[in-house]
């Protein structure tokens, strides 16, 4: 049997901020069927995920591109892979049955044919299977690793969470307040301060858009300095964090998105700041700390069931907003983890 999958790709490589005219739908003919050995496995997508990291794969060189096999760049009309989910339709690997579902690398479309070791089965343990992609799945990973691995918290300690409403700062800030730190993030609305505030429990927060100069609005928010700072849009509130940074301070550097549409852009924070303070400052992606997976789950899945944890989801329908959801991200559109239905569970 065969069928027309659609899939999203770029027209063009992208430069700058993205913008929905450089995507297209194309399709493509797909055989439902595996040939023997083959070590495939053609799955019907449900959900994909839309993460701003996505945007050094399609340009036409970043240097993150020679970092992974899974931040290789894309050229034009090819698939863009994502993390996903989604049901087996056939498999060589037995595995794997038709209808189980599975997690893992797949690709913006209708159907992806990928490689039995790129994903895994998928128990969905009671949570809704969007969690898998969001709080359960690689931002709840890095959100876990980068806050307890990296920064070491100690009860008390005071802790700065930039792009607070996002997919992984959101989850962060609560983290933190769980394990009993004082937590301000930051956020490009007053009604994002608000939800950080009042939903998620934050002790402060601020729209970054409102303030003239970070360092003293860091001054302003944290007098006695800050312990940790969670980053994920480097550039001047970076300088900034460092800045304002108390002695032995840890940063976790997860993401830069104010720099990656901006060539010029760049985090130029104070270096004698950083010797003189003795300031930790790591880069770091969640799959360097895949061995705090089970303890990950295990103290996510609690705080879920006891009801200790928000989760912030923006799910838009159909493979056609895909270029929507994924341009939104750099506008600040979306409240927590972005992802895409593609078809019914």
């Amino acid at each position: 049997m065969e069928v027309s999958n659609r899939y999203v790709t770029i027209k063009t490589h992208i430069h700058g901020a993205p913008e929905e005219s450089n995507f297209e739908v194309q399709a493509e003919t797909v055989a439902l069927t595996i040939q023997p050995g083959s070590n495939d496995i053609i799955v019907r997508n449900v959900y994909v995920s839309v993460d701003p990291y996505q945007i050094n794969r399609l340009k036409s060189y970043s240097s993150s591109q020679k970092a992974l096999a899974i931040s290789s760049g894309i050229n034009p009309g090819e698939g863009i892979v994502s993390p996903g989910l989604g049901k087996v339709v056939a498999s060589s690997d037995p595995e794997f049955e038709k209808d189980d579902l599975v997690t893992g690398f797949v690709t913006w479309a209708e159907y992806s044919t990928v490689k039995a070791g790129s994903v895994r089965k998928l128990d969905p343990m009671g949570f809704p299977l969007s969690y898998h992609l969001g709080i359960l799945g690689f931002s709840g990973m890095a959100a876990y690793a980068g806050f307890f691995e990296l920064c070491k918290p100690r009860k008390g300690e005071k802790v700065f969470v930039s792009s607070a409403c996002g997919s992984i700062g959101s989850l962060v800030g609560q983290y933190a307040k769980l394990h009993g730190c004082y937590v301000v993030g930051c956020a490009g609305s007053s009604g994002k301060v608000a939800l950080l505030k009042e939903k998620l429990g934050f002790d402060d927060a601020f729209n970054y858009k409102e303030e003239t100069d970070y360092k003293l609005a860091l001054k302003r928010y944290f007098p006695g300095g800050i312990d940790i700072y969670f980053d994920n849009v480097g550039a001047e509130m970076l300088e900034a964090a460092v800045a304002n940074m108390n002695h032995f301070g840890r940063i976790a550097v997860c993401g830069t998105i104010s720099e990656y549409t901006d060539d010029g852009r760049r985090a130029a924070p104070s270096m004698l700041d950083v010797i003189y303070k003795r300031i930790k400052i790591q880069g770091f992606l969640a799959t360097d700390h895949l061995n705090l997976h089970s303890e990950f789950r295990s103290t996510t899945c609690d705080y879920l069931r006891n009801e200790k944890i928000k989760v912030l989801e923006d799910i838009s329908d159909g493979l056609d907003s895909i270029p929507s959801a994924f341009v939104g991200l750099f506008r600040g559109d979306n409240i927590g983890k972005r992802i895409v239905k593609i078809a019914e569970e």
